[in-house]
């Protein structure tokens, strides 16, 4: 089973937080929400979120795949947290996944996550990046990288981890039952 790690930052976007593991767990993946400090995190809307843990209890851990929610300015937090910067980094020298949407791009542009690559983001925070190629599409994967541009886009983008975790199969699973159409 895959393992995902989702931190939370106050000031993140709760729509895309939520939907990100409420997503990902239909389709069978173990995921771990972590705060960059213990306790509720106060998400952008004021919505209270309760981690499962608290980040420095498993940086240590083996993931297959890193989410960050956007937001800000819960972006702005995940991009000045030296433990998530350098954790991005481990996990794309390992071929690992990593993944972003609306301003959390920025924080895979800052980990160097993003050079040579194509990416989007909530309009404006990845203008003027050197090495980035700058899509206007709703989920642009690349790679092990994936993003996505704001909480209209989230079920997208959380359907689109689905798929890249665990297959187009388990997706269609879930899209259907989320009855979408």
């Amino acid at each position: 089973m895959a393992k995902v790690l989702v931190p939370l930052a106050d000031g993140c976007e709760e729509l895309e937080a939520v939907t990100i593991v409420d997503l990902l767990r239909r389709a069978g993946v173990e995921v771990v929400t972590a705060g960059l400090k213990p306790g509720v995190v106060k998400a952008s809307r004021g919505v209270q979120l309760v981690p499962d843990v608290a980040l420095d209890a498993v940086l240590q851990d083996d993931f297959d795949m890193v989410v960050l929610p956007g937001g800000m300015p819960g972006a702005a937090h995940l991009k000045d947290d030296a433990r998530i910067v350098e954790l991005l980094k481990r996990m794309a020298a390992a071929g690992k996944y990593t993944a972003a949407i609306c301003a959390a791009p920025m924080v895979l542009a800052e980990a160097g996550v993003l050079n040579g690559r194509q990416a989007t983001s909530y309009p404006g925070f990845l203008d003027g990046l050197p090495g980035v190629t700058i899509s206007g599409a709703a989920v642009v994967q690349d790679g092990k990288v994936l993003t996505s541009r704001g909480p209209g886009t989230a079920m997208d983008f959380a359907l689109a981890l689905v798929e890249a975790l665990t297959g187009a199969d388990k997706r269609r699973q879930v899209e259907a039952a989320l009855v979408r159409s």
